[in-house]
């Protein structure tokens, strides 16, 4: 009775070393895993959120003045808001050629 007993004893000790160092072996994959993840985006020309933000905020502010210049510019040549057309040349025209 007593070898039986310590037959499971041993075996349960193996079985309880073996999912630790599964367990310690996940671990280190995962951090392993993350850092090579880490170290390959970082490589890469990505840029966080706040960087982004800060670009769209600025592209956003210079929309607006260039609206407002645009604005300013009509109203110093005495243009209305009203947009010009262009006249189409075809291809084959050159600048001062009659057309």
């Amino acid at each position: 009775m007593q070898s039986e007993n310590r037959f499971f004893d041993d075996l349960a000790k193996l079985v309880n070393g073996a999912a630790g160092t599964v367990a310690g072996m996940t671990r280190e994959f995962e951090t392993n895993a993350r850092e090579k993840a880490k170290e390959w985006i970082g490589g890469m020309d990505f840029i966080s959120r706040d960087e982004f933000d800060a670009v769209k905020a600025l592209a956003a502010a210079a929309r607006e003045e260039i609206e407002l210049l645009k604005a300013r510019i009509d109203a110093l040549e005495g243009r209305s808001a009203e947009p010009v057309t262009k006249t189409v040349r075809s291809p084959k025209t050159k600048p001062g050629d009659a057309e």
